[in-house]
């Protein structure tokens, strides 16, 4: 079992910078590969960004290329997502989660935390 708890969210304008932390226990996040999604009120959960286990992959969504970073340190057991030029329409509970095959849907994920609310105010 991993357990997975979000951090760091909150109030932000527009162009702003926030970044998420999400804090991983139990079962060491090392051999995960580690994900972010989102989801806005009545709208599906959509893929943010995912990196590999070993650090050497990324994956970001067509929406938040270029302005969001996906990093992870193991040795804290920790991954974050570092978030730039902040758009009203990022506004949305942000999820940490933890799979073991590489991919971007949210059907293949193992673990999820329980969100942070990030709202982006024009």
């Amino acid at each position: 079992q991993v357990q997975l708890v979000e951090s760091g969210g909150g109030l932000v304008q527009a162009g702003g910078s926030l970044r998420l932390s999400c804090a991983a226990s139990g079962r060491t996040m090392s051999s995960y590969n580690m994900a972010w999604f989102r989801q806005a009120p009545g709208l599906e959960r959509d893929f943010v960004a995912l990196i590999s286990w070993n650090d050497l992959n990324t994956w970001y969504g067509d929406s938040v290329k270029g302005r969001f970073t996906i990093s992870r340190d193991n040795a804290k057991n920790t991954v974050y997502l570092q978030m730039n030029s902040l758009k009203p329409e990022d506004t949305a509970v942000y999820y940490c989660a933890a799979r073991r095959n590489w991919g971007i849907s949210p059907l293949g994920v193992d673990y999820w935390g329980k969100g942070t609310l990030v709202t982006v105010s024009s």
